[in-house]
């Protein structure tokens, strides 16, 4: 499973960036491609991908350790710079190794209070964080930074919520088990 989850989460970086640039409702000029994600805005097309990675990284690390999400990270960079716009992979590898190392600080004291609300918690951080960072980096301007984040939250809100429902499942199962 490790191996799987490794593979997935290095992937999730380089299919993303190549979104950015050639998957979208609309397409800008020396731009991104977008898509509506709410709200009346826009972001660019990689952002649904990012959201389910912030998420990956933190089962990774259930499964591993931190190591082994930063190596991933490190990979998936080198594919998006083989695949991808060269200031799209820069800006990705920056904002996503920064945003992961946070996720990463916040999720791991939270786990074990409860993964739906690490997984939360995490997911907001990193969210925040990669939204910025790479839109600026990427684009010059943070005009997408805010349905940027909204795309990510939604990925991670649901994984959060399907972690939180698991558990409650399981708690059930226990008590009726032991009854």
């Amino acid at each position: 499973m490790k191996y799987l989850a490794f593979l997935l989460f290095m992937l999730t970086v380089p299919i993303a960036n190549y979104m950015i640039g050639n998957v979208g409702t609309v397409c800008l000029d020396n731009g991104p491609c977008l898509i509506p994600v709410g709200f009346g805005l826009m972001a660019p097309s990689g952002v649904l991908l990012i959201g389910v990675a912030l998420v990956l990284r933190d089962w990774l690390q259930d499964l591993t350790n931190w190591r082994w999400s930063a190596v991933a990270v490190f990979f998936g960079a080198i594919i998006s710079w083989l695949t991808s716009d060269p200031f799209v992979a820069v800006a990705s590898a920056v904002a996503f190794f920064t945003a992961e190392m946070l996720d990463l600080a916040v999720y791991t004291p939270l786990r074990e209070k409860g993964k739906s609300l690490a997984v939360l918690a995490s997911g907001i951080v990193g969210s925040f964080v990669d939204s910025m960072l790479f839109v600026y980096l990427a684009f010059g301007s943070l005009d997408f930074s805010v349905g940027n984040t909204v795309g990510k939250l939604y990925a991670t809100a649901l994984v959060a919520a399907l972690f939180y429902i698991r558990s409650k499942y399981d708690t059930l199962s226990r008590n009726a088990y032991n009854t």
